[in-house]
């Protein structure tokens, strides 16, 4: 029998962060499904597959192997037997990744995989669609948001800290126009499940959002 925590939410409100540490206090396994979206979306850039290329795509699905590994505390994503937990974090990974997750084909592939991780583990599980889509009857829904400004105001940080060079104002673009298509998008749009929890993380510190998320789960455990 599988425990499931389906954590929610646009980009830049936390959730990576949160989720691993939540992780690590109560014993559960961290699985970052936006990180598995960024395997296809960094392989197809470096084929220069486009978003409406669907054929190649397909194909592409069916010869990618991803895999997401806890190590000493620390998520590292695999893809195709090499570690690119920082190829996917990238700019230009971040401009094109919600394009290619609102594909039909490309949610299909990446649902199936996400439920068969969730079989028999006590997991917590971070994205867009996974308390709506992905585990409709998980055990705890939490959906944590923020205000636009904030999250680029995270994100900026983020990169400027890995040395990328990009502006606060491109971020906030970036933010803008992925929340566009995330929440209207016609396959498992981004949206807060009925049941779900929200969190408004805007002025809570990462120790205040980690510890009403623990409280909330520990609820329901």
């Amino acid at each position: 029998m599988s425990f499931i925590v389906a954590i929610d939410g646009p980009a830049g409100t936390g959730k990576g962060t949160i989720t691993k540490l939540v992780s690590e206090e109560l014993g559960l396994t961290n699985i970052d499904t936006g990180a598995m979206y960024r395997c296809v979306t960094l392989q197809a850039l470096r084929e220069n597959i486009k978003v409406n290329e669907e054929e190649k795509i397909v194909k592409l699905l069916n010869n990618i192997d991803i895999k997401l590994k806890n190590e000493s505390g620390k998520l590292l994503v695999f893809l195709n037997d090499v570690d690119v937990s920082k190829d996917i974090r990238t700019p230009i990974v971040d401009e094109y990744v919600a394009k290619f997750a609102a594909l039909k084909c490309v949610r299909d592939k990446l649902t199936v995989l996400q439920r068969k991780i969730g079989e028999n583990s006590n997991i917590i599980m971070e994205g867009r669609d996974i308390g709506t889509t992905v585990f409709p009857n998980a055990n705890v829904k939490i959906y944590l948001d923020a205000s636009i400004e904030e999250r680029a105001k995270r994100r900026y940080k983020q990169d400027i800290e890995k040395g990328e060079n990009i502006t606060y104002e491109e971020i906030l673009e970036n933010i803008k126009q992925r929340h566009i298509l995330e929440t209207q998008r016609e396959i498992s749009p981004l949206k807060k499940a009925d049941d779900a929890i929200l969190v408004d993380t805007t002025n809570l510190s990462i120790e205040e959002v980690k510890n009403k998320v623990i409280e909330i789960i520990k609820e329901k455990m």
